[in-house]
């Protein structure tokens, strides 16, 4: 069991997912550079390898930062510059805030089962996804999918220091079939899907690849019986 503070702010004014990655370019120019915890990188070329706590997301069509644990001491960057007004495509796009909630969530495996709906989970790289081409049945597929997914449960816990001591369950229900989506001028195939889990997880964090952008954002489902 981790306990975590979780920071989600939307702000005004609507966001298509294509423009994710400028909203978060704009972002990082206002917070600056020298603040890696917004991009993640050492300079123009360096890539650092950790899971990125500052995730820059469309929830609700309006433009979204979710800061995870450590991250929310960070977000100040952006927020003391005295004018927030970010360049967006060569458009000027006022920043007022729409909703901010800052709460703390424990992160923790149960002895019950939670349903979550994943979108845009970019599952597979080049190596995996010629496995997963190859499978024959949607159970193979499944069972394999279902194995990645508990790997990003782990690797999100790795990066926020979580140390996970009891098995992760992870059963999909329900899958739409895969797209392609674009990132960074490459085709990658992108999941939609319901999957039930035992570990408990905070609302539109990121699971898999390029969560810093929005993909594979986590959404709990409330019924009557896990409710």
């Amino acid at each position: 069991m981790k306990k975590i503070r979780m920071l989600t702010v939307s702000f005004e004014g609507e966001l298509k997912a294509a423009e994710i990655t400028a909203f978060r370019a704009a972002i990082i120019e206002k917070a600056g550079r020298e603040n890696t915890l917004f991009h993640n990188h050492m300079g123009d070329h360096q890539f650092i390898y950790r899971y990125p706590a500052i995730q820059y997301k469309v929830v609700d069509r309006h433009p979204t930062i979710q800061c995870i644990d450590y991250a929310v001491d960070e977000i100040h960057h952006f927020f003391e510059n005295k004018d927030w007004t970010l360049m967006i495509n060569g458009n000027t796009f006022p920043v007022l805030i729409n909703r901010l909630n800052m709460f703390q969530f424990t992160m923790q495996v149960w002895d019950q089962m939670f349903q979550y709906r994943i979108r845009n989970w970019i599952a597979l790289n080049e190596k995996n996804y010629q496995i997963y081409k190859n499978l024959g049945s949607l159970i193979e597929r499944t069972t394999m999918l279902e194995k990645l997914l508990t790997g990003n449960i782990l690797s999100m816990a790795k990066g926020i220091e979580w140390n996970v001591d009891k098995p992760i369950k992870v059963q999909i229900s329900e899958m739409e079939a895969p797209r392609l989506v674009r990132i960074k001028d490459q085709q990658i195939m992108a999941f939609n899907l319901t999957f039930n889990s035992n570990v408990s997880l905070p609302d539109y964090i990121g699971l898999g690849k390029s969560v810093s952008i929005g993909y594979g954002m986590v959404a709990r489902i409330f019924n009557n019986k896990n409710s």
